[in-house]
C-alpha cells in the first residue's frame, strides 16, 4: 500500500468478483469524499489498476462532495464508456482474465484531516508512474 494513505483512519476495503453485485458487496462510505485503489487479482499475481477519488476542495476550505460519497463514485461512476461501474467492471474483469478486484478505500477529507482528494490521487499516480513508467491499466488519464 501506498505512504501516501497510512495516515488516513477512516477507511475499509471489500473484494469483488465477476459473479458479485457492485451494489452489495461495496462498504465504502456513502457519506465520505476520498480515494480509492483498486487492485486486480489474477493467477496469485495483485497489481494496481485503478485509483480514483471524489470529493472537491472549494475556495473557502470547505468539500464540495457528490450525493452517495466514496460509495456512490465505486458504484455508479462512469468508466469504460458504460454507465456505472457496477456494469462496466465485470465485463473489463472477463476481458482481462481478472478472478477479482480488491477495492481499498480511504477518507482523506472529514473532521480531523484535510487531505485535497484529488491531490492525494495524483500523488499515487505519480508514484506509480515514477515506478512503472506509466498510468495503472484501468486509468486513462489523469
Amino acid at each position: 500500500m501506498y505512504k501516501e494513505l497510512e495516515q488516513f483512519t477512516v477507511k475499509g476495503n471489500f473484494t469483488f468478483s465477476q459473479e458479485d453485485n457492485l451494489e452489495a458487496v461495496c462498504d465504502a462510505s456513502q457519506t465520505g469524499s476520498g480515494v480509492f485503489v483498486v487492485y486486480a487479482v489474477a493467477n496469485d499475481t495483485k497489481e494496481l489498476i485503478m485509483v480514483g477519488s471524489t470529493g472537491t476542495v472549494q475556495n473557502d476550505g470547505t468539500l464540495k462532495s457528490k450525493n452517495g460519497g466514496l460509495y456512490d463514485k465505486i458504484v455508479n461512476g462512469h468508466q469504460f464508456a458504460k454507465t456505472g461501474r457496477k456494469y462496466s467492471w465485470p465485463t473489463q474483469m472477463k476481458k482481462g482474465n481478472i478472478d477479482a478486484l480488491e477495492v481499498f478505500w480511504f477518507e482523506t477529507f472529514n473532521d480531523t484531516i484535510k487531505a485535497i482528494p484529488t491531490s492525494v490521487e495524483g500523488q499515487i499516480l505519480q508514484n506509480f508512474l515514477n515506478e512503472n513508467g506509466r498510468l495503472p491499466r484501468w486509468n486513462v488519464a489523469f
